[in-house]
């Protein structure tokens, strides 16, 4: 049997392929067991972190190469962060002009970043599993409209889906730095 893992244990939920842990390429810093792999994070440890975090960060870039940093509340679902904002906020602005962004939960100490691309969503049925993510993660009820989500208090705005392309974590930095890269880079 060339490969004895599970099909469960080889993809992810949506049966995906779970991305391979490396190490980060940070030329200053001492990495330890570079070619073992050992002590590298599992994918489990920092999805776990991406789901349980009450606030994350998300980072964009303004139109004129100024970076913007805001606190948001957001899901991990199916290997995706979803998180939804005002239509006119500066973070939807300008993520209409640079798709890019970093999302990091509010933990420094158990250290997840997540690089990706950000879509707006529009599907019904994803807005709607979003929607009930949010409402049970928050205690706050969301509603899926056509532009996005509406809050109890009738603030409505469009969802983003920020989709990984590469991720980094430690909870000992540098001992167990580790990087994944996601299909397509």
């Amino acid at each position: 049997m060339p490969n004895s893992k599970s099909l469960s244990e080889q993809n992810n939920q949506d049966g995906s392929a779970e991305p391979k842990p490396s190490r980060p390429y940070m030329p200053d810093y001492d990495m330890l067991d570079t070619q073992s792999g050992r002590g590298l994070l599992p994918w489990s440890w920092a999805t776990e972190r991406l789901s349980s975090a009450h606030n994350y960060w998300i980072a964009t870039t303004r139109p004129d190469g100024q970076p913007h940093l805001m606190p948001v509340w957001g899901v991990w679902v199916d290997e995706t962060f979803y998180f939804s904002t005002g239509r006119r906020s500066r973070k939807a602005r300008n993520l209409a002009a640079d798709s890019r962004c970093v999302v990091c939960p509010e933990r420094a100490d158990e250290v997840v970043i997540l690089e990706g691309v950000a879509e707006q969503i529009a599907d019904p049925a994803l807005l709607r599993r979003v929607a009930d993510a949010f409402s049970e993660k928050y205690q706050w009820d969301m509603e899926p409209t056509q532009e996005g989500v509406r809050d109890k208090h009738g603030n409505e705005g469009p969802v983003f889906a920020v989709h990984p392309r590469v991720a980094f974590a430690w909870n000992e930095f540098p001992k167990s730095a580790t990087r994944w890269i996601f299909d397509g880079d």
